[in-house]
């Protein structure tokens, strides 16, 4: 019997370690920050947040309706159902009185996404260039340069782009191979690997940037972006992704560029717009960005070809 007793303590404590693995460790804190929220509610209204019911959810979305998004207001569900099943209590989240208030909300509300604005080439040659013209210190220049060039080249979400390693890299005879280990729609860790070609203009272009890069800090062994102390000296510490957020929208302002409606997504949706513009098809998109789906890249190349394919380019006035 003690035996037996054991076996079931090691393998409850095995099926509990699988349950916290199957999830991401982002995606674990965002249940968590979620479900917090919820339960400040709960309690503020004396009502129960673990086992729930769904008229409390239903009254927690209105609520939230205020001031979020719909696409938030989904995520919150979602989390609250995820922390219930992890707890071992049902909820159902497809009950009508939930279901029927989304969709008023979303009808009052509407359902417009409005995202950051993309870097396009103009904007990226002009941060380039601001760059360029810094004297303060070459060795961030560089870094900074080849950031966000290969952020852009490969469509990088920001946190792929900061867990890039040195072997990671794999230089060839037509550009560079990076792999990929993991990524937001990539849970279980298959991988996938970005081929990034050669520039003809090597001012902008990754790869090159990326040689001088690897030359200058001297790096061959661990992430290749890193942090610099306040005296400017590199550390072997990894970039935040945040970082990369705040060096975009630092060398857009000083390249006179509005910034305010940027981000770190805006390398990557700039590249598929920007590939869009050229002519590049949905697939080929895909293969270098990584979405799953091809709702978010048709949404790019339609905005891409918003004055292109434009019927009142046909008008004569």
């Amino acid at each position: 019997m003690t035996n037996l007793t054991t076996d079931l303590r090691s393998l409850n404590e095995a099926t509990l370690n699988n349950l916290k693995s199957s999830k991401a460790n982002n995606t674990l804190r965002a249940y968590k920050s979620d479900f917090k929220d919820f339960g400040a509610f709960c309690v503020k209204h004396g009502l129960n947040s673990l086992p729930s019911e769904p008229k409390i959810v239903s009254l927690y979305l209105t609520h939230l309706s205020k001031n979020l998004k719909v696409s938030t207001l989904r995520r919150r569900l979602v989390s609250i159902s995820m922390v219930h099943k992890l707890k071992g209590h049902y909820l159902d989240t497809k009950h009508p009185i939930i279901l029927e208030n989304l969709m008023g909300i979303k009808r009052v509300k509407g359902s417009v996404q409005k995202g950051k604005k993309p870097i396009l080439i103009s904007h990226l040659k002009s941060i380039i260039n601001v760059i360029d013209e810094k004297t303060i210190n070459e060795i961030k220049n560089s870094r900074d340069k080849t950031l966000i060039l290969i952020g852009f080249g490969g469509g990088f979400r920001r946190t792929e782009l900061i867990s890039i390693n040195y072997e990671d890299l794999e230089f060839v005879p037509e550009g560079l191979k990076i792999t990929i280990r993991r990524s937001k729609t990539d849970q279980f860790g298959e991988g996938m690997i970005k081929g990034l070609p050669y520039f003809t203009n090597e001012k902008y272009c990754p790869v090159v940037n990326l040689k001088k890069w690897l030359d200058v800090s001297k790096i061959n062994s661990g992430p290749i972006f890193r942090s610099f102390t306040k005296g400017l000296s590199l550390t072997e510490k990894r970039l935040t992704d945040q970082s990369v957020v705040l060096l975009i929208k630092e060398y857009l302002n000083l390249a006179g560029i509005e910034n305010k409606n940027f981000a770190g997504h805006s390398l990557r949706s700039g590249f598929a717009t920007v590939a869009a513009e050229a002519g590049a098809d949905e697939r080929s998109i895909m293969a270098m960005t990584g979405h799953k789906t091809t709702q978010m890249v048709r949404r790019y190349i339609k905005e891409a070809n918003l004055f292109k394919n434009n019927a009142l380019n046909k008008v004569k006035i």
